[in-house]
């Protein structure tokens, strides 16, 4: 009975720390930025990769732990958020706050093992998300534009990394995900809008779930397929991308765009969660034609 016991407290405890740190998110991310690295690299150093890897960990970790401090009072408003750790009461402001600034010095510390720049990028990312985009949230919609920003960083922070220079190759790989982020977190917005409102969060750019947040939604996943065929042209210096590739990228686009479209006709949540998805199958599916392209080109 004592083992039984002790077996679900562990489970607990481990099922705890993976949702403070939203570490499915967290994976995401340091996906993003592995894509990056591996873009920017000549040759591939499986050390750098793995600071890459756990640096970026702690540092989405420990931004994913200061919001849900920051907002602990309004996540027990939510239904979607109400069972999270801390307003659940199965862990205390102080260990997650400890948790944070934990991961805060090990991310710091590991990224400026690989170079500079990538721990000022990590910090500047972590800064905008907790201190700047999380207050944002219950006072406009521009706090999705802001929180783009840091939501952006990672993909280019893989090439900071690789290359430790900023430049037009890294700027590309920011500007594709920062537009991304909006028909995303606006599909998001939309199917979660009356839990958003419980909490006090308006995501939508118009606040409301209408016609002209539609038609924000479709111009920002048109705008995103742009930039991602970029590339292609050989306007972005050492990122480059066949023909191939972007006529691949394109498809994959077009494919976000109609679920945009259909965002656009049918009005629902239904339709917000698939183009969510869409979204999300969208930027992984790119970052992986973008390496692979890159080494059978």
């Amino acid at each position: 009975m004592n083992n039984t016991n002790y077996s679900l407290t562990t489970h607990s405890v481990i099922s705890d720390f993976k949702e403070i740190t939203k570490m499915r998110l967290a994976v995401s991310v340091v996906f993003s930025s592995l894509a990056g690295y591996l873009l920017g690299v000549e040759t591939v150093d499986f050390k750098t990769l793995m600071l890459l890897a756990f640096g970026g960990y702690f540092m989405v970790g420990a931004s994913n732990a200061f919001n849900q401090i920051i907002e602990k009072d309004l996540d027990a408003l939510m239904s979607r958020t109400k069972n999270r750790p801390i307003p659940s009461g199965r862990m205390s402001v102080n260990t997650a706050f400890v948790i944070a600034s934990v991961f805060t010095l090990l991310g710091l510390v590991i990224l400026y093992s690989i170079n500079k720049q990538t721990a000022m990028f990590g910090a500047i990312s972590i800064f905008i998300y907790t201190c700047v985009y999380t207050p944002l949230k219950t006072k406009t919609p521009l706090s999705v534009f802001v929180g783009a920003i840091p939501g952006a960083i990672p993909f280019m922070l893989g090439w900071v990394a690789a290359t430790d220079n900023f430049g037009i190759e890294p700027g590309t790989l920011f500007a594709l995900q920062f537009f991304w982020q909006f028909p995303h977190f606006w599909a998001i917005g939309w199917f979660l809008f009356e839990d958003y409102k419980k909490g006090g969060f308006f995501m939508l750019p118009t606040g409301k779930q209408d016609k002209g947040t539609a038609v924000q939604i479709i111009m920002y996943t048109i705008w995103t397929v742009l930039i991602s065929i970029i590339p292609v042209f050989g306007f972005t210096g050492k990122l480059q991308l066949s023909i191939v590739a972007a006529v691949l990228v394109f498809i994959l686009g077009l494919g976000m765009v109609y679920y945009a479209i259909q965002l656009f006709k049918k009005m629902t949540e239904q339709a917000a969660k698939q183009l969510m998805l869409a979204s999300v199958s969208y930027i992984t599916l790119v970052q992986v034609v973008y390496v692979i392209d890159k080494f059978i080109r």
